[in-house]
């Protein structure tokens, strides 16, 4: 797998990015057995020196090369020191990864990463790695996971927005943002809009609305504004629902991201017009899931509601 070989095979995956407990590594357990399922061979690759216990088969762990524990201790350094250093230490050892993935060639590769924002948002480390990989002929696609329950809160939902805006601007990967654990919206109370208000971000000027009716968030309206402006002058953000425990919502996913790297429209697989046409359509399939999902949430309200009024 020399560095510039222009005829060697492609290898499709996924680096799975976000803020610590947003569920990437579940997410990763997750699809590894999804596509095992449906045939497709894939392997995870541990790029998180603080997982010393991964749920999922680990094809490739860089805590052979380097632990979290071991550099804070040796050097003295805070877990965001010690996770930048090892991220900058992968960087300076490429060819420990070159040598460990080529013996997976042939594979789909999905990319566990650190939970680390800074990581992904201004420090280059992870980026440059990504860069690397994308010489070696990799097709990759970021898949940015976010936790659900900042949707129950506008203003930690615009906070999200800007994460994902910079994080895409600075990864520069095909990227995919996912909203995870759908499953467990309803227990985070409430959501001032419809679903598809957030997983499409629609017009953002009714949530700076909202949040003036805060006391305290009013103080900060044009702070606000001034954000969402920036958000939708860009016009990039949108997001996937994913419950990992929904076959369904896994396959919506897979299909985001299988579009996103190019995996959709190679020869891995054999692939009717039906499946090409639902990666080639777009949003159909993110609107579709999306309204499952609300349709769900609904219900979940509707029951609520209900055993209120049977209780009085």
């Amino acid at each position: 797998m020399s560095e510039n070989s222009q005829g060697a095979s492609l290898a499709f995956g996924q680096v799975v990015i976000g803020p610590p407990g947003s569920g990437k590594t579940t997410y990763c357990h997750g699809m590894q057995e999804f596509m095992a399922r449906i045939g497709r061979r894939v392997v995870v690759v541990n790029l998180d020196p603080a997982n010393e216990v991964t749920p999922y088969q680990c094809a490739v762990d860089i805590s052979e090369l380097i632990t979290l524990p071991d550099v804070m201790e040796s050097l003295k350094l805070g877990p965001n020191g010690g996770l930048i250093y090892c991220m900058e230490y992968l960087e300076a050892n490429f060819d420990w990864l070159q040598e460990k993935l080529a013996a997976f060639r042939g594979h789909y590769y999905l990319f566990d990463c650190p939970g680390q924002v800074e990581l992904y948002t201004h420090h280059d480390a992870l980026k440059n790695v990504f860069a690397q990989l994308a010489k070696w002929n990799f097709r990759l696609a970021a898949v940015h996971l976010v936790d659900s329950h900042y949707c129950t809160d506008p203003g930690k939902f615009i906070s999200v927005l800007c994460t994902s805006l910079s994080t895409m601007l600075h990864v520069e990967l095909p990227h995919v943002n996912v909203l995870s654990k759908m499953d467990l919206i309803e227990q985070y109370g409430k959501l001032a809009f419809n679903l598809d208000y957030y997983t499409e971000v629609l017009d953002l000027s009714y949530l700076v609305d909202h949040l003036a009716s805060d006391p305290f968030f009013k103080n900060y309206r044009r702070l606000n504004e001034k954000l969402v402006e920036v958000i939708e002058d860009y016009s990039l953000v949108s997001f996937v629902p994913l419950n990992v425990q929904d076959k369904e919502s896994m396959r919506q996913v897979m299909q985001a991201v299988d579009k996103a790297n190019g995996y959709s429209f190679g020869d891995q697989e054999h692939r009717s017009l039906e499946a090409l046409m639902s990666a080639a359509v777009g949003a159909d399939f993110h609107f579709t899931s999306t309204l499952a999902v609300q349709e769900k949430y609904v219900q979940s309200q509707d029951k609520a509601v209900e055993e209120e009024v049977m209780d009085i």
